[in-house]
């Protein structure tokens, strides 16, 4: 049941936030400036020194969906698990990470560029793909994709901005990874401005589905 709560609460949110940092602290005022923009999902990336601290901090928040992201392995996945991440994302995918996360009952959304890759991942028990990187493909490919793969699920992650997000929901995306136009002002302490760029997402990806 947590597998599918979890879902449910990303899908419900549409947008995912991909957090990076120099440092735990860096990581959790720029997801701090993201909550407080409206993003109620954020993506914690083990690029993030003692990511895993990071994902403890926000764990129990009632009001989040807290997972992690840049996971490679198996090995990681465990340790973002046992830290309390509520879903696990990689910019790849891995049978054993994927197979690992089934045995704990949380959601493993990999990288996918082919369809090789994305059935390789629904078999192994994924719900959602993520199409990765975002910037490589052009919305009519989800439309594409969906033609002779109907139940598949996709998420866009990377080169999702505010001139295209809509046109990557309208053309069937289930959910968004963002990361960088929003929380690129981060880099200079400007978490204002991060606040700023997350309502301004939250606002068009609430928006409605044509």
């Amino acid at each position: 049941m947590k597998l599918y709560n979890c879902l449910t609460k990303m899908i419900d949110h549409t947008l995912t936030v991909v957090i990076r940092g120099n440092s735990p602290e860096e990581a959790i005022k720029t997801a701090e400036a993201c909550v407080e923009g409206g993003v109620r999902s954020l993506e914690i990336t083990f690029t993030v020194p003692q990511a895993d601290k990071v994902i403890q901090y926000f764990q129990g928040r009632e009001d989040l969906v807290v997972g992690a992201g840049s996971v490679l392995d198996a090995e990681t996945a465990r340790i973002a698990i046992m830290s309390g991440a509520q879903f696990i994302v990689g910019p790849n995918y891995n049978r054993e990470a994927a197979f690992l996360c089934n045995r704990y009952q949380v959601p493993y959304i990999p990288g996918c560029m082919t369809i090789n890759e994305a059935m390789q991942a629904l078999e192994s028990g994924s719900s959602i793909i993520k199409l990765f990187p975002g910037q490589s493909f052009d919305p009519s490919h989800i439309k594409a994709v969906k033609g002779p793969l109907p139940y598949i699920e996709i998420m866009p992650t990377g080169g999702v901005d505010l001139g295209n997000v809509r046109h990557w929901l309208d053309a069937g995306a289930l959910l968004v990874g963002v990361g960088g136009e929003i929380t690129k002002p981060a880099k200079q302490g400007n978490y204002e401005e991060v606040t700023a760029n997350a309502k301004d997402f939250v606002e068009i990806v609430q928006g409605g589905r044509v």
